[in-house]
């Protein structure tokens, strides 16, 4: 089976190289890979580097194609590297991502097993560790730190779930459930995987396939993901409710619980109604215990420790609070950003399905 190798790239320079590396470690036949690239307006030498390796290894693959996303938005990246490939199978990877050397065709042959989506566990990683960036992954690594979601961590054997990253797709299902949502942004995947699911399709998850995401490198650039997918749960939960778990809502539902419980501390204060501290106490004291008994869980847990992982009860409340402030926001934004979607966005869907079928008409001729 033929694959399209996608990826959507904006200002990757220092992430494409060791990504490059892996894909011409791939041993499934390079002659059977399509490679899409898809540039998303970048301001750095992206585009460059996707040029320069399609004009070095363009005649070891089956083709290299270099898309431009002028709408920046990963999403849009998607659907027109969905658009321009021809593969029998599309894979979609991330450019901050790593993947071993037999990636590719442990995903091509579960998909000839009978499997129409699959995947694997998608573990967290680091460029150029140092000590703080281990504390760092470490924080994000953890179930506290990020989520319940069964793709970030290994298990054992073959296993349906609702989502999962670097998934491999059969063409046919773009052509049935149809391209992302242009509208969304951090969560266009679970969207997209939630309409796969309603369509029929299960989403196969394997303990035999494994790729990795780079994590971001600084606390602050870790604040600044953690607000935007919270503002897009936010956002996402007036557009479709179903392609969420109650997970995403942890975050937000602690942050109205403590700004509750503060507030009601400025009313005891005010009113000398000391009992209006009891939500507070309940509220701070059943975080600060969760806070530390996962902190000490992480450190035991890390196979190489150092000093900066004591920050951990520190970074945890940060990261939650960041989190359930986007989801907060993106509350608050809903209805004026309902307002402003005009259904470009569905009607993208349906062209993007209308391509995929187009072309595995084209195959069949």
């Amino acid at each position: 089976m033929t694959v399209s190798l996608c990826i959507v790239a904006y200002n990757e320079h220092s992430a494409l190289p060791s990504l490059f590396e892996d894909i011409l470690s791939q041993t499934y036949d390079p002659g059977l890979v399509e490679l899409v690239f898809a540039d998303s307006a970048s301001t750095d030498d992206t585009r460059e580097l996707f040029a320069g390796f399609r004009e070095k290894y363009r005649e070891r693959y089956l083709d290299i194609l270099l898309v431009d996303n002028p709408r920046k938005k990963q999403a849009a990246g998607w659907n027109e590297a969905i658009r321009a490939s021809s593969g029998d199978i599309i894979i979609r990877l991330d450019a901050h991502a790593s993947i071993p050397a037999d990636f590719i065709e442990k995903n091509v042959r579960l998909i000839e097993s009978g499997e129409y989506v699959c995947g694997g566990a998608r573990p967290n990683n680091i460029e150029s560790p140092t000590p703080y960036r281990e504390m760092l992954l470490l924080a994000e690594s953890s179930m506290f730190g990020s989520s319940f979601a069964g793709y970030r961590r290994e298990g054992e054997g073959k296993k349906y779930v609702s989502s999962l990253f670097h998934g491999a797709y059969r063409r046919e299902v773009f052509a049935r459930a149809g391209g992302f949502d242009v509208s969304l942004g951090r969560t266009e995947d679970n969207e997209l995987h939630y309409r796969i699911r309603q369509n029929g399709f299960r989403i196969c998850q394997s303990s035999d396939i494994i790729s990795y995401q780079n994590i971001r490198p600084t606390l602050r650039k870790m604040l600044s993901q953690k607000f935007g997918n919270g503002l897009w749960i936010g956002l996402t939960l007036g557009k479709c409710p179903g392609c969420l778990s109650v997970f995403h809502f942890v975050p937000f539902c602690f942050v109205t619980a403590l700004a509750a419980s503060l507030v009601c501390a400025a009313v005891s204060a005010a009113t000398a109604s000391f009992w209006l501290l009891m939500p507070l106490l309940i509220v701070g004291g059943a975080y600060i215990a969760a806070d530390l008994l996962m902190s000490a869980a992480a450190f035991i847990s890390a196979e190489k420790k150092n000093a900066f992982m004591l920050l951990l009860p520190f970074i945890f409340p940060l990261l939650h609070i960041v989190y359930g402030a986007g989801t907060v926001t993106g509350l608050v934004r809903l209805p004026f950003w309902k307002r402003s979607l005009d259904g470009s966005e569905i009607r993208e869907i349906g062209e993007v399905a209308k391509a995929a079928g187009e072309k595995m008409k084209n195959k069949n001729v």
